[in-house]
């Protein structure tokens, strides 16, 4: 890429360019590093002065600043954009690129932000960052001091750069899902020890020494059948009690396993069912009767069973709202309570932690990340909790 009155960029320049963001792109797995690397090398090579990188958040409803030269680069993370403000909004929002050779403030898609300095800067040029099926990732811009006439060429390499930072970002995503699936492995493997012993224990101090007494107390009362009736009586009350009691103790270690109300009632009525056996709460149980994978039933209800857990533990809540929904092919778990919120510091630490963070969190994500969706949490003091499960739909077990 050349400077104004230039039509053709440098091939050269160009594959060089693009070569040394892939070997940016594979030296690490931090995305925000990425992105500061990118930045860089776009700057360097396509000599302009300054380049920035957004991304669209989770919700896909701002831009954030993740990626940005000196002296902006201490800027990452605390500029964020609405889609269709400014003109990276604006690119943001239609999908095309943006050329401005001078007069920026003159544009209706302009906005000035103070911390950025663009009244340092003349003409600039901003890209969509988009996937192969054309969703919106965040966007590229690249700005020059002296007024420049971007040509096609400029703004298609711009292009195939912000294909790279696609790669960059999946790339990194798929080195956290790996992260996670490791730990989740290891997370399995010592629930299984656990859960084996747990079994082992109920089995012999529980479950056996019921059945090896109500053995006792049947040969008793066989024995007492022929002349003492109502000793025999006596002894098959005492065995009905033992087996009564080994039937609870047996439900309860299946329990364990997988809720067997899912599969007596199925998932909705099972949330509704959940909701009334924490009777110091109001909860209100909004679930939309559905067909799904035995193991994603089993996640949707065992993270709605934590977070009302984690309400009871920490929130001081009075009211609960759960909703269960199915739509655009994922399922949709919202647990939202009234109670006093997480404070800022919590609620970070909550959500950055891939560890235990004294909320049950951790098992959540890890669970929802395992089956390729997401666990979001939003609180703010004195207005409550929201957990938010979201699991793409899978065919059902048969």
């Amino acid at each position: 890429m050349s400077r104004a009155g230039a039509a053709h960029p440098d091939p050269e320049r160009e594959a060089k360019l693009l070569s040394r963001i892939i070997d940016t792109i594979s030296a690490g797995l931090d995305l925000d590093r990425i992105l500061q690397g990118v930045a860089r090398l776009v700057t360097e090579t396509a000599d302009t002065d300054v380049c920035f990188v957004h991304l669209l958040d989770e919700q896909g409803t701002r831009l954030q600043l993740r990626g940005a030269t000196p002296p902006f680069d201490d800027l990452v993370g605390k500029i964020e954009l609405s889609l269709g403000e400014g003109v990276s909004g604006w690119v943001a929002l239609h999908g095309e690129p943006a050329v401005l050779v001078d007069h920026k403030a003159d544009d209706p898609r302009y906005r000035y932000f103070p911390a950025l300095r663009g009244e340092d800067f003349a003409s600039m040029v901003s890209v969509p960052v988009v996937t192969p099926l054309g969703h919106l990732v965040g966007v590229l811009n690249v700005h020059t001091k002296a007024r420049r006439e971007f040509t096609e060429p400029d703004v298609e390499l711009l292009r195939s750069v912000a294909g790279a930072i696609e790669n960059a970002r999946l790339h990194s995503r798929l080195a956290e899902r790996e992260e996670a699936l490791e730990r989740f492995a290891e997370q399995m493997v010592e629930w299984q020890e656990h859960e084996s012993r747990r079994l082992a224990g109920e089995i012999h101090d529980g479950i056996s020494q019921r059945i090896v007494s109500l053995f006792f107390h049947l040969s008793a009362a066989a024995d007492a059948i022929p002349g003492e009736p109502e000793v025999a009586a006596e002894q098959v009350a005492r065995a009905q009690d033992l087996a009564a009691a080994a039937l609870d103790e047996t439900r309860s270690a299946i329990a364990g396993l997988r809720p067997p109300v899912l599969d007596d009632l199925g998932l909705a009525a099972s949330l509704e069912s959940l909701g009334r056996s924490f009777p110091q709460l109001d909860v209100q149980v909004e679930a939309a009767s559905c067909r799904i994978a035995e193991h994603m039933e089993t996640a949707v209800y065992r993270t709605a069973q934590e977070a009302l857990q984690n309400v009871v533990k920490h929130a001081q809540a009075k009211t609960v709202q759960v909703h269960m929904s199915v739509q655009d092919h994922r399922v949709l778990l919202e647990v939202r309570d009234d109670g006093q919120g997480l404070p800022a510091a919590a609620l970070g630490k909550a959500r950055e932690s891939a560890g235990p963070t004294g909320f049950g969190l951790s098992g959540m994500r890890e669970r929802a990340e395992l089956l390729g969706g997401k666990l979001q949490l939003s609180s703010s003091p004195g207005r409550g909790t929201t957990v938010r499960l979201i699991l793409p739909l899978t065919a059902p077990d048969h």
